[in-house]
């Protein structure tokens, strides 16, 4: 890798790819692609190989997906399954035939079966059932890390898949119909904050453990990857810390000034029980990560009272 690489970073505008646009930019990266989804619809597959041959890209960077917590995958399963293996089947193979030789494709600690030992081992992938919540999401992606996997054995092409655990922070997605647990919270608190302390109901009993990673930290570990030649397919990126959904309840609630109850309505779906991802692969490689929970949260929350009329116009 050299700062003049040509760099595609599909999904650019994302939290997580705007994230790894700029901190490559930061470092003097000054070859970074990107395109908008009016620009290029990533599910079309002769459009993106037309992109990709007039772009000419030495790395891609697949931070291109669609996503979104339980209620939008138990409601929209088809679009979880198809839209995904489209985006990333199309970028994968555009990438192989004309000669990518570097491919960072980045995926989801649900790929792993609901019941797994815990901490997830890279190789506790396909030994038993997914969680039902989130299967259709986690199928596509179990298929884009088997095709990186396949391209790297049959042809030594240095192709690889990152695997982050729950992930949030700056222009992260605050729709209460399509985001994840952190953002969604994160605005219910700020909404009855303005609500003269209003009770917030929250899903499920509270009791699942979950692990969460600031976007930079991520961002981080794929430029790290990108200036590495890793020796496996699949690498895990996380804290290795988790704490229960209450306990992120409380420490969002008091991030935000939160003075009312929490109500949880346990007729609603807790999801996994436990997701701790075991990250002692990428630990030694010499990647950690640097923010921790409660000042990523309040990083985050900065950003969305700064952005607060622009999301509120867009998602409301």
């Amino acid at each position: 890798m050299n700062y003049n690489s040509t760099i595609y970073i599909a999904g650019h505008n994302g939290m997580v790819g705007s994230a790894i646009w700029r901190i490559l930019s930061a470092k003097g990266y000054v070859n970074l692609v990107g395109a908008t989804s009016k620009e290029l619809d990533l599910r079309n597959q002769q459009a993106v190989s037309d992109f990709m041959q007039k772009s000419k890209p030495d790395v891609i960077i697949d931070a291109a997906a669609k996503v979104g917590g339980i209620l939008a995958n138990n409601n929209f399963p088809y679009q979880f399954l198809m839209e995904n293996m489209q985006i990333q089947n199309n970028l994968i193979d555009s990438a192989h035939r004309l000669g990518v030789d570097k491919f960072i494709f980045l995926g989801s600690s649900c790929i792993y079966p609901k019941l797994a030992p815990q901490p997830l081992r890279e190789e506790y992938l396909l030994t038993d059932s997914l969680e039902p919540t989130n299967e259709w999401y986690a199928l596509a992606k179990i298929t884009g890390v088997k095709a990186c996997q396949a391209i790297r054995k049959q042809f030594g092409k240095d192709y690889f898949s990152l695997m982050p655990t729950n992930l949030y922070g700056t222009q992260d997605n605050f729709d209460l119909n399509t985001s994840h647990v952190l953002p969604a919270m994160m605005r219910k608190f700020h909404e009855a904050k303005e609500n003269n302390h209003a009770s917030v109901t929250l899903w499920g009993s509270g009791t699942p453990m979950r692990e969460f990673l600031f976007v930079d930290d991520m961002a981080e570990a794929v430029v790290f990857a990108l200036e590495n030649k890793l020796r496996d397919y699949l690498y895990n990126v996380g804290t290795g810390e988790d704490l229960t959904i209450k306990q992120l309840a409380e420490t969002i609630q008091k991030i935000v000034g939160h003075e009312g109850e929490i109500i949880w309505d346990d007729s609603k779906p807790d999801g996994t029980p436990r997701k701790l991802m075991d990250i002692s692969k990428m630990h030694a490689l010499g990647w950690k990560h640097k923010v921790n929970l409660e000042a990523g949260i309040q990083k985050t929350y900065t950003w969305f009272l700064e952005n607060i009329k622009t999301f509120k116009e867009v998602k409301m």
